[in-house]
């Protein structure tokens, strides 16, 4: 109670007719500008004024209302500390947050809301606030990026292609060198790639794998052949004479 909302806030706000004014006039007292903040400011605003709003229909006091309010901002910290989804965690905490104020065990807890106020509260907040839970949690908790980077140990430097090496030796010819025939040679072979070996050392392997499945999967189906075929070969037999019992 008075937690973020003084006595003060609450007579400017009580004195508003409309839901825009108590809108504005919150967000004087919060100081939440909707330029500075951007979006995050507005939904702020709506979801305290649409709360205090609905203290105003439920007959709230100034007291239940500052209370009321307190426990949402609270909440709402709570579900925007982390990244991590924490909904049960949460709708625990503010379950909490609401019997502290319904039950008298000072200094611990005071009976500002009765059962029936108090579930009309929970009602409210669960179809409001959690019912909206994760975009919530989208628009207010900062967003976890990961960047990864693949670094082969052992493997050369690339090396430099002709073309680099030309562009980079073309400023340093000496009008001499540049006037003198070019002799017809034939192109230089391509570079090997640094991570050709790593590409041939994959596919053996690989092709060794792919062996070695393709010998125990014809292991497998042999064995279930001859079975297949023992099985067969009991079947045509038929079965075999039952020994008749000696006569007395």
């Amino acid at each position: 109670m008075w937690k973020y909302l003084d006595v003060h806030s609450m007579d400017l706000i009580n004195q508003t007719r409309t839901i825009e004014e108590m809108r504005g006039v919150l967000a004087e007292v919060l100081q939440l500008d909707g330029g500075a903040q951007g979006g995050r400011a507005a939904i702020l605003l709506d979801l305290y004024t649409h709360a205090l709003w609905f203290g105003r229909e439920q007959g709230f006091t100034p007291e239940q209302a500052s209370a009321l309010f307190s426990i949402l901002h609270d909440t709402h910290q709570a579900c925007t500390e982390t990244p991590l989804p924490n909904l049960d965690e949460c709708h625990s905490y503010f379950r909490r947050l609401l019997l502290c104020h319904c039950v008298r065990h000072p200094p611990f807890s005071i009976d500002l809301f009765s059962p029936w106020q108090a579930a009309a509260v929970e009602d409210y907040v669960q179809n409001t606030y959690f019912h909206h839970f994760k975009l919530y949690k989208f628009a207010f908790t900062p967003q976890v990026r990961l960047d990864l980077t693949l670094r082969y140990v052992g493997l050369p430097q690339p090396v430099p292609t002709p073309g680099e090496v030309g562009q980079a030796g073309e400023g340093a010819l000496t009008p001499e060198l540049q006037q003198e025939p070019e002799e017809e040679t034939s192109p230089p072979a391509p570079p090997e790639s640094p991570r050709a070996p790593l590409r041939t050392y994959i596919k053996e392997e690989l092709g060794r794998a792919l062996g070695a499945a393709r010998q125990d999967l014809l292991e497998q189906m042999r064995g279930s052949e001859q079975r297949l075929g023992a099985r067969l070969a009991q079947l045509e037999q038929g079965p075999g004479p039952h020994p008749r019992g000696r006569k007395k």
